[in-house]
């Protein structure tokens, strides 16, 4: 079987991959959330003409003064009345320009005498100056995000502006985590000779912590068919994640526990590294990735399949990890017919990848800032060349 580039292996999930049912959120739950529908304006913003100073409101015309100072106008306190020939405003910033007036005098500026107001220094230069016009932000009716926008704090304060409570968004994407293997034990219990404490499943629970996702902890399954199969026929997810058991060994039960529970299997195997014994498959109406048990290959998969899985099904407009290129920093040899996804971080201006890329190695991918990618066939690189990079939080 040929080895699927990562290309076309993460288009194939997301083809696969239907987006979860739509609810209505209150804005106070909705960060983080992709919109399922574009956000309208329902309001003018601002609603009115409004001083973005403090100082005088006047006509332009009327500058050189003297102005006689005819009341206030004050945010929720607006002046009622009309600004005429030779008269002035007090007004406060965020307050409605009152009729009749066109430019905001700063109180820097502005000298006052009980009620005569006189000029004191060079003044707005131009009429409408220091006005915030009404619907300079955004008009009732616009479109202010497309559907598959994720909502940002930013984003949850302007739907606020634009006089929402709450929005249509895609529900949160239920995860199962199951990490497979006879030779694992819980985090934090004792380990004996042979026996590895199970960090995966604590790792990529976190690495998709910030996602609309709520993780379902399968905790650790033997390594015997009957036991998958049962695990796998049980589960109830959108997305069931398994660590471990899904390469050619004889241990390695993933993928006929899947067809025994039912399911299918899409594709197996990546032209990645780490990461090539990728499965994903088809259980119910839920997505099935089988991710490899070395740490490394299940935090670069994860971060590659998973992550973008999870953004995908919740709605995003665009799921896949941004990538940008960045300067080399060190050499690196020519690449074989893989795609590597090299830990790296940064020194002497460039990034520079470790000097051992063991898929096992925790300690090197936590010291890590990014994933240095390296195509399939690429020719040798050294410092000073262009590469392209994944930051990592």
């Amino acid at each position: 079987m040929s080895l699927l580039s990562v290309a076309e292996a993460q288009a194939r999930l997301f083809a696969a991959a239907p987006r979860v049912a739509v609810e209505t959120c209150a804005l106070s739950a909705a960060a983080g959330r992709w919109l399922a529908a574009p956000l309208i304006a329902r309001r003018d913003q601002p609603s009115a003409d409004l001083s973005a100073m403090d100082g005088y409101v006047l006509r332009f015309a009327d500058l050189s003064g003297p102005l006689g100072v005819i009341g206030e106008s004050a945010a929720g306190r607006p002046f009622a009345g009309t600004v005429g020939a030779g008269e002035a405003v007090r007004i406060f910033t965020g307050a409605i320009v009152p009729a009749g007036a066109d430019t905001i005098l700063v109180q820097e500026e502005a000298a006052r005498a009980g009620d005569q107001l006189h000029l004191a220094g060079e003044g707005p230069g131009a009429a409408g100056r220091h006005i915030r016009r009404r619907g300079q932000d955004f008009a009732h009716g616009a479109e202010l995000l497309p559907a598959g926008a994720r909502l940002s704090p930013a984003a949850i304060g302007l739907a606020a502006a634009a006089g929402h409570g709450a929005l249509a968004v895609h529900r949160r994407v239920r995860v199962a985590i199951a990490a497979t293997g006879d030779e694992l034990v819980p985090p934090g219990a004792p380990v004996n000779d042979g026996q590895l404490p199970e960090a995966n499943g604590a790792m990529l629970a976190a690495l998709i912590a910030d996602l609309p996702a709520d993780v379902t902890p399968l905790g650790i399954l033997p390594d015997r068919l009957e036991a998958l199969t049962a695990a796998f026929a049980a589960t109830e997810a959108d997305i069931v994640v398994t660590i471990g058991g899904a390469s050619v060994g004889d241990h390695d039960l993933v993928r006929p526990a899947l067809e025994a529970a039912g399911g299918t299997i899409d594709f197996w195997r990546i032209a990645m590294r780490p990461g090539k014994p990728l499965l994903a498959g088809r259980l119910g109406d839920a997505v099935v990735l089988g991710l490899p048990g070395n740490p490394v290959s299940a935090f670069v998969t994860a971060s590659l399949f998973l992550r973008p899985l999870v953004a995908a099904m919740a709605g995003a407009g665009d799921p896949l990890p941004r990538r940008r290129r960045v300067t080399l920093a060190a050499p690196l040899p020519a690449n074989d017919a893989r795609e590597d996804y090299l830990r790296g971080w940064w020194q002497d201006g460039g990034v520079v990848a470790a000097s051992r890329q063991d898929s096992a190695m925790l300690a090197t991918l936590a010291r890590a800032t990014c994933l240095i990618v390296r195509p399939p066939h690429a020719p040798a690189a050294k410092p000073g060349d262009s590469v392209e990079i994944l930051d990592l939080a």
